[in-house]
């Protein structure tokens, strides 16, 4: 199953990405007293939300954990506690917070997306009405208690999230974190949110458990290890565009990628060149290579794929510099391909914002 919705999740980030991208260039060409632009806006945020489901689809698949980092988990916990009460009115989340709580190794978009699935699903077991408690301390675990989880003892970050619920049975609790399996009515819920908790917090190393009876509500506990780096601020977010100047090789065995992406690149103010396979790739870039001043590169083609595609630019040109870009997370080939010297990653579908910054980043111009 994971295999299987790791692929459908990779195919339908190729099919937002042109969504995104024609929708971001039709907004570009209009000004904002067109009445479709409220329409088209609506649309850009349909996309967000199928992309956020593809990411819980790729969390049942490959797991590849695409931006780890040490983090403060309290912080995550404030900042996702605080979206979510702003858009859910009936509950109450009280935090009892550990002072002075180590860091974990950890992706924090991941983690947020674990804390929001159990507050979305605490919410909806409480009828959409009731008293939660998130609660955060450091533990050691001893050697008796992971091993039945076959994890390492020593010490871990708890966090725990507390509902009012109805709670579940002991056959419920048996099956909670079955991919697509739901006690909600048909058109409720997909089955998806605690299936990609557990294999998020797997991929992370840690552990998950659950106390729960008929009646008396629910606890979910995480414990993921202690990072022995500091913490790293989160960046804020930055929607400004950057355009920029230069020759982008745009290598994409999809048409329609190929087309968005690249009205969007000579929209920043680049020129574009562009090939449906590595081998064109890397025909082009031979006899261009003087003027090209990056490759934006696509890891999953068919015949030669961007693993391969990459080293054999390296041996025409080692400073070549490569954003690569996927449906998939950052795993696999792509992080053998990044630890290779490969400039940066990109995942699909994304952002206007995002891809001028990278590009800017990458040539030196941000």
């Amino acid at each position: 199953i994971g295999t299987l919705a790791g692929g459908i999740a990779h195919n339908f980030n190729n099919l937002l990405m042109n969504i995104m991208g024609l929708t971001r260039l039709i907004l570009a060409g209009i000004d904002n007293e067109n009445p479709a632009q409220a329409d088209l806006k609506l649309i850009e945020q349909e996309v967000v939300k199928g992309s956020a489901l593809t990411k819980q689809l790729l969390s049942l698949g490959r797991g590849g954990i695409f931006a780890p980092k040490p983090i403060d988990l309290n912080t995550l916990i404030d900042k996702t506690a605080g979206l979510f009460c702003r858009t859910r009115s009936g509950v109450t989340i009280t935090r009892k917070l550990a002072l002075d709580l180590p860091p974990v190794e950890a992706d924090p978009g991941q983690l947020e997306q674990v804390i929001l699935n159990l507050l979305v699903n605490a919410w909806q077991a409480m009828s959409r009405q009731g008293d939660m408690t998130l609660a955060s301390e450091a533990v050691t675990l001893s050697e008796a208690f992971c091993e039945s989880y076959k994890r390492r003892p020593g010490r871990y970050v708890h966090l725990s999230l507390t509902d009012t619920g109805k709670g579940m049975d002991e056959a419920t609790l048996a099956r909670i974190f079955e991919p697509f399996f739901t006690t909600k009515d048909v058109g409720q819920g997909t089955g998806l949110g605690l299936a990609t908790v557990y294999a998020i917090i797997k991929h992370h190393r840690g552990i998950i458990r659950v106390d729960s009876q008929p009646g008396q509500g629910t606890t979910f506990h995480i414990f993921l290890p202690v990072s022995a780096k500091a913490a790293v601020a989160e960046p804020t977010r930055d929607d400004a565009i950057l355009r920029g100047s230069g020759t982008v090789l745009l290598v994409d065995d999809e048409d329609g990628i190929r087309m968005v992406a690249g009205r969007i690149l000579q929209q920043l103010g680049y020129q574009v060149l562009s090939a449906e396979n590595g081998l064109r790739a890397l025909e082009i870039y031979r006899q261009e290579r003087d003027r090209i001043d990056l490759v934006i590169l696509d890891m999953l083609m068919p015949g030669m794929g961007g693993a391969e595609t990459f080293q054999e630019m390296k041996g025409i040109d080692p400073g070549v510099r490569v954003l690569l870009s996927s449906g998939y997370s950052l795993d696999g080939e792509a992080q053998q391909a990044m630890a290779a010297g490969a400039r940066g990653f990109i995942q699909k579908p994304y952002r206007l914002a995002v891809l001028s910054h990278k590009v800017a980043e990458i040539l030196g111009t941000s």
